[in-house]
């Protein structure tokens, strides 16, 4: 078939959706990446382990670039940590990394709740309330992976109603490198009901429009997740300095 005036060439082996189409490269890039992600936010592909090529194509159905590109893109958002033979490995959660994130994501989600309570249309506030509504089935059903979907539109939703783009800029920043340590807490039996009920009452100071009382449930919020997760990182470290050495032959 000849190739129409400003269309890309198709490539050899062109990749596919389920419904046969021909996707383009911007998508099918995302589409990798956020594949990847998701196997590495489960658990599936744990820190530490290496990445093989070979075997994300075969299980993802795409061919090495895509898979080549959502590596590097994972790499920067610091889910990925690349080695010297050009490699990479799940990177593991760094102590101080999630302390800083801690600080800075608090505050930032703070104001971008406080912002939307005077930005916010009815009609946001209803796109937020729904994505509560959302997490409490999925609580309910003991689905966390779809419950995590609906956690991070949530705290999307808020920081775009705040109507500060630059906010919203730096939300969407350092939410790709909290969103391991976010799911890493909901894995608590304990915290996940208490995260419900965090939401219940930032939702009902957002529809208040109560600026003060809702940055500071948020605030609260964000620090009781992630400080579970420190604690967490802290016992580990703590374990990996008392482990003995093994034995040195005689």
């Amino acid at each position: 078939m000849a190739q129409r005036d400003g269309e890309p060439e198709s490539p050899e082996n062109p990749e596919k959706l389920e419904t046969g189409e021909v996707p383009r490269k911007g998508h099918l890039f995302g589409s990798t990446a956020e594949a990847i992600r998701t196997l590495i936010l489960d658990g599936v592909l744990p820190p530490g382990h290496r990445l093989k090529e070979r075997e994300l194509c075969e299980q993802l159905g795409v061919s090495r670039t895509p898979v080549r590109e959502a590596i590097k893109a994972l790499t920067q958002e610091g889910l990925l940590r690349s080695l010297p033979n050009h490699s990479a490995v799940v990177a593991t959660m760094d102590l101080e990394e999630v302390r800083a994130l801690v600080v800075v994501l608090a505050e930032i989600e703070a104001l971008s709740v406080r912002l939307a309570c005077a930005a916010a249309s009815d009609a946001d506030l209803e796109k937020i309330a729904a994505a509560h509504h959302q997490m409490v089935i999925f609580h309910v059903r003991n689905l966390l992976h779809e419950y995590f979907h609906y956690n991070k539109e949530f705290h999307r939703l808020i920081a775009t109603a705040s109507g500060n783009s630059v906010l919203l800029w730096n939300w969407q920043l350092l939410a790709t490198r909290s969103d391991r340590a976010r799911f890493t807490s909901n894995l608590r039996p304990k915290r996940w009901p208490l995260a419900i009920q965090e939401h219940a009452g930032i939702l009902e100071a957002l529809i208040a429009r109560d600026g003060e009382r809702a940055s500071q449930l948020m605030r609260e919020h964000v620090r009781n997740g992630l400080l579970g997760v420190i604690a967490a990182l802290e016992q580990q470290e703590t374990l990996s300095v008392k482990r003995p050495e093994p034995a040195s032959p005689a």
